[in-house]
């Protein structure tokens, strides 16, 4: 299977023109399989992780914890799912021609990329100035966690991971390849919208060499692909029993108390009187 479709140019140089469209099914067989695998393994294998114990401050700070403990603010929600709606129809548009259903696309493609471009830049300014902006990045805590974890399955002696702080280090994973993802087809995509007619540029499909217009068709089409795998892990986490609470955080904005003391550290993640007056509000869930 070839990775990379080439051409020869008008000079005669072998140029990349595309990502083979092998690749998707490639893809989606990968996504489907990590379903099947990770199902199985929760049904038969996982074990229930052990309670870490608490100390004295984190009971005194469970105690503090509201009824209704704010997880997301209107403003990030209103992110996720403008996000959510246009990556739907940035992959819809880009695959479907390519498995046989014809429309035209292009139009509603380069809109749904305007329309991510603008959420994505509102996120950043959203999340460094109005949210905590660390609290979606892995820290020390996490990999030391992770390698309780995973040393605890394969039967090793090892200390009970602690429960997680607003995100868990999956959660954190998730959203640093959505992000490499999403600013691959963004860059890529912007340069790529002055080869048709838009009102923002003049159409100049010459601005940059054959080569280097090549390499930027396989860079947004290797993104395209990765987000079909992402999608899918993303939808089918989503609505996952033990998952779906956060799911509904995303649409009213907060989870029970009885979640968050089950799932949380009240260190970790400092919520009502103990959470920090400035930022109480942090970045938008990844839900997996």
């Amino acid at each position: 299977m070839n990775l990379i479709q080439w051409a020869r140019s008008p000079w005669g140089e072998r140029v990349p023109i595309h990502i083979s469209w092998d690749l998707l099914w490639a893809a989606a067989i990968a996504g489907a399989l990590f379903l099947i695998v990770h199902a199985i393994y929760v049904g038969y294998w996982a074990k229930p992780e052990a309670e870490s114990p608490a100390d004295s401050k984190a009971a005194a700070a469970a105690a503090r914890v509201p009824e209704r403990v704010a997880r997301h603010s209107l403003g990030a929600r209103l992110f996720h799912w403008v996000m959510a709606a246009s990556m739907f129809a940035l992959v819809l548009t880009a695959f479907l021609p390519k498995v046989g259903v014809k429309f035209s696309w292009v139009t509603i493609h380069w809109i749904a990329g305007v329309v991510l471009t603008i959420s994505v830049l509102y996120h950043i300014i959203h999340a460094t100035f109005w949210l905590d902006f660390w609290s979606i990045w892995p820290d020390k805590q996490d990999i030391e966690d992770a390698s309780r974890r995973f040393n605890r399955a394969m039967g090793k002696p090892a200390p009970p991971p602690k429960k997680f702080g607003k995100y868990p280090l999956e959660n954190k994973l998730f959203h640093l390849s959505v992000l490499f993802a999403g600013l691959a087809v963004i860059f890529t995509g912007i340069f790529m919208m002055y080869r048709v007619r838009t009102p923002f540029f003049t159409r100049n499909p010459y601005l940059f060499g054959d080569m280097t217009w090549g390499l930027m068709y396989v860079l947004h089409g290797l993104a395209g692909v990765g987000f079909v795998t992402l999608i899918m892990t993303h939808i089918y986490f989503a609505v996952r029993p033990e998952k779906v609470f956060l799911t509904k955080s995303m649409i009213f904005g907060w989870i029970s108390r009885g979640k968050y003391l089950e799932h949380h550290d009240p260190e970790r993640w400092p919520v009502g009187d103990a959470a920090p007056k400035a930022r109480q509000s942090k970045a938008p869930e990844v839900v997996t």
